[in-house]
Formats: structure tokens, C-alpha cells, sequence
């Protein structure tokens, strides 16, 4: 039986991806060593980062001076990471979800705190609009999409002061003004690569201005100067992520991606607002086109775990929602192909009929 994977991350990545990665497991560039083995100081894997962050120059359309930098830690030493860089008095967040309320609180380790406003009592239903950005923050801090809940900022910001981003789960999902933003950052197991890698986009010119003496591993322009190799860089997912940008250069680039994207999402939103079994979780025009929520109507709750397992059953991977959220959660993200989507469709569609 053929699966479909709809896991939230590690997720789904191409198949250019994954075989490309075996075969340089088995040997790296005709070195006779495999990737896990080789040494990260060699020509050949120098190129794999250069030509990596290159590309990501080349699909966002990165303006000069920013670096692009691949580092370990994940997502989450990034909250720890942004403030110890840029906060010097005050910063504000925007709270849309449980990764966004983390990177807050982390934030206050380093100083004043202002959350411009947040959707945690809806239980992050929906992304805020009415809010005031303080005009002597140091940065806004954003979180662009939110896989729990299912919510997702679909613009770019106009922000007074410096933007922030957290884009773990939508980077290289739809175009953006990168332009707009200071720092943009995530970890690459959604749409990218295998965990164990985190991009940073940061603008070079923010850097240096704070008071505080920051830890030579802490400090971004450490990275910057070494190209990402002052430690041993994760080798293996970075090698997949160019992997990645190079699929995603062959179709058509972020722009095909996004018509992509979103013809995924709007047939299977479409199923479920039409279905009678099942109901949406989150404002309709914030509904993210990564990470689809969706729970059983309330006359048909006692269903739920017959429909995860009859879907179970038909290949579906992955989609019991968040303990937060519940119901179910089908994550589209880039690799995701349309086949999958229609065949969950089918199978929420044979469901009905049963019932």
C-alpha cells in the first residue's frame, strides 16, 4: 500500500532529496568516502555550503548584505540566540501559538518584553490584527506560521522597526519581501531537510550593537566569518537541504511553489467545509496553507477514532492532530505531492458515505 506522509516534522522531502543524500552516504563526490565519514574542511563539502547558501539567495531573492548561515540547535536556540544579538533595551512579539509564547519567553532573559497581543485565550485560533508596534523596540519578533494550531501570517509585515521571523514551517513555501525583514530564522525539518540544521537570513548591519559581551558560539558574526564552519557544521542535513533548493530551482522556484501550495490547500479546505463530518479549527482567513487542522463535527465527535484509523488504513501518515488542538492535522508542505491531498480527500469522502 502506498503511504502518504502528512507528518508535521520531520516531514516529507523529495525523492531528488533523499536518493541524492543515499548515494552520498555511499560515496561524496566520487571521494570514495561517504557523507557521514568525510571531513567538513574539504573543497568538495565547502562547496555544498557556498552553493547551499547561495541558492538561498538566489529563490528569496536576498538583497545584499544579509549572510545566510546554517547552524545547529535548532529553532528553539534561536529564541535564545535573537535577543542575546539585538535586544539592548526592549522588544516586542507577536503571541500566535506555543512556539511564538517559547521564543517570548526566552526573550525576557535579556530584557523588557512587550507582547503587542496575542490569540492564547482562543486557544490561538486565529493570528491578531489591532496592534501597536512599540517605535523604540529594538525588533518585532513574528512567528510566520504556526503548526500546531494551524494559523498562518500570509503577508509580509510593514514593521517601524526591525523584523524578526520565525519561518520554520513555511520558509520556501510562498514569495517574500526579504527586504522587510532584519532576521529571519527556522529549523529545516519541514520543508527543507532532515532535523539537525537551522537557517539564519541576517541583515549584517544589526549586528555588534549591543552592550552585553555575547559567547563566541552565541554570536552570529562568528558564523559569519567562518562561513558556518566554525564548528563542524550538521554535514548530512545541510547536504540534503541543497538537495532541496536544487528541486525546488528545477520547478519553477518559490513562485510554482506557492501556486503549488496553495491549490493543495484549497482542495482539501474545500472537503472540509463541505464534508459533513468534519469542521475547520481556525479563522478562515488566517487558515495555513502548511498545516491543515481539522476536527470532527460536533454530532459526529464520537467518530474520531474510527476515521484516524480507518485513514490509518489507507496510508495516511500522520495525521492526528496536536493534544492541543485534537481532531486531525494534515501537514502540505512543498515535498507534499497534490496526489496525497487528493487522496485523503478520498478516503474523508468514503468515510461520509459509511456514515
Amino acid at each position: 500500500m502506498k503511504k502518504y506522509n502528512f507528518n508535521a516534522g520531520p516531514s516529507v522531502l523529495p525523492k531528488e532529496t533523499v536518493e541524492n543524500t543515499i548515494e552520498a552516504i555511499r560515496d561524496f563526490e566520487g571521494t570514495g568516502i561517504g557523507l557521514m565519514e568525510i571531513s567538513h574542511r574539504i573543497k568538495e563539502y565547502e562547496k555544498v555550503v557556498a552553493d547551499a547558501a547561495a541558492l538561498f539567495k538566489e529563490l528569496l531573492h536576498i538583497p545584499e548584505g544579509y549572510s545566510v548561515l546554517f547552524l545547529g540547535g535548532g529553532a528553539s536556540l534561536q529564541f535564545c540566540m535573537v535577543p542575546f544579538n539585538l535586544l539592548e533595551k526592549k522588544a516586542a512579539y507577536l503571541n500566535t501559538g506555543v512556539w511564538a509564547n517559547k521564543a517570548q519567553k526566552e526573550a525576557k532573559l535579556f530584557g523588557e518584553v512587550i507582547e503587542v497581543a496575542s490569540s492564547k485565550d482562543a486557544n490561538y485560533t486565529f493570528i491578531p490584527k489591532k496592534y501597536t508596534i512599540p517605535t523604540d523596540a529594538d525588533y518585532f519578533h513574528i512567528t510566520t506560521n504556526n503548526t500546531i494550531y494551524g494559523t498562518e501570517i500570509h503577508e509580509d509585515i510593514d514593521s517601524p522597526v526591525t523584523l524578526v521571523a520565525d519561518m520554520s514551517s513555511d520558509i520556501f513555501s510562498r514569495p517574500i519581501d526579504v527586504a522587510k525583514y532584519g532576521l529571519i530564522y527556522g529549523g529545516a525539518q519541514k520543508n527543507l531537510a532532515p532535523a539537525g540544521v537551522t537557517f539564519v537570513i541576517v541583515k549584517d548591519e544589526l549586528l555588534g550593537k549591543v552592550s552585553r559581551a555575547i559567547p563566541t558560539m552565541l554570536d552570529y558574526r562568528t558564523h559569519i566569518k567562518y562561513g558556518s564552519m566554525f564548528n563542524t557544521p550538521p554535514v548530512l542535513p545541510i547536504y540534503a537541504a541543497l538537495q532541496t533548493l536544487k528541486w525546488l530551482k528545477s520547478i519553477g522556484g518559490v513562485e510554482e511553489m506557492y501556486k503549488r501550495n496553495k491549490e493543495k490547500a484549497a482542495l482539501l479546505y474545500a472537503e472540509i467545509d463541505r464534508n459533513k463530518l468534519f469542521k475547520g479549527t481556525t479563522a478562515v482567513e488566517d487558515r495555513s496553507l502548511m498545516n491543515i487542522c481539522f476536527v470532527m463535527n460536533e454530532e459526529y465527535k464520537d467518530l474520531n477514532d474510527d476515521f484516524y484509523k480507518f485513514a490509518t488504513e489507507k496510508g495516511m501518515v500522520g495525521i492526528k492532530g496536536h493534544r492541543s488542538v485534537g481532531g486531525f492535522r494534515a501537514s502540505t508542505y512543498n515535498a507534499l505531492p497534490k496526489e496525497a491531498v487528493e487522496a485523503l480527500i478520498a478516503c474523508m469522502q468514503e468515510f461520509e458515505k459509511s456514515h
